[in-house]
């Protein structure tokens, strides 16, 4: 019955310690890097980098609610900015998912590709103008 209670208390911290491992890299801090397309072509400059924990965490939010679709599309244009999430300390190597994003012509959504992944995304217009505010510090409706 001892050895049992052991085992147990074994199986317990060990269980708690691989669950503890398991999360460390999605508490790690991130910055958003955003880029915005220049000219007609594939030319990208910085943007924007945003370090406010509070923003990052609302983009990481409104990205995980996704129902991605899992599509090849050929966009008619190159995207008007891509934007992509970086840990904040520098010894994390990770590879970093490239998000490229449209705006509609009608200026009130925009459009989500996840070109390496396959993965698509119209958002609502809530989520692209309140995405497009954080990513760019712009109302959407005004573009």
């Amino acid at each position: 019955m001892k050895n049992l209670k052991y085992l147990i208390a074994f199986i317990g911290i060990i269980s708690i310690f691989i669950a503890g491992c398991s999360n460390s890299l999605e508490n790690e801090e991130q910055n958003i890097d955003v880029q915005k397309r220049i000219g007609d072509d594939y030319n990208y400059e910085d943007f924007k980098e945003i370090t406010n924990t509070e923003q990052v965490n609302n983009v990481k939010e409104l990205i995980g609610d996704i129902n991605w679709e899992n599509a090849k599309v050929d966009m008619v244009r190159p995207a008007d900015y891509r934007f992509s999430f970086l840990f904040k300390n520098p010894e994390i190597e990770a590879k970093a998912v490239l998000y490229e994003l449209w705006i509609s012509p009608n200026k009130d959504k925009v459009e989500l590709v996840i070109d390496a992944e396959s993965k698509y995304i119209q958002l609502d217009k809530n989520k692209s103008a309140k995405l497009f505010e954080i990513l760019t510090g712009e109302k959407l409706s005004e573009q």
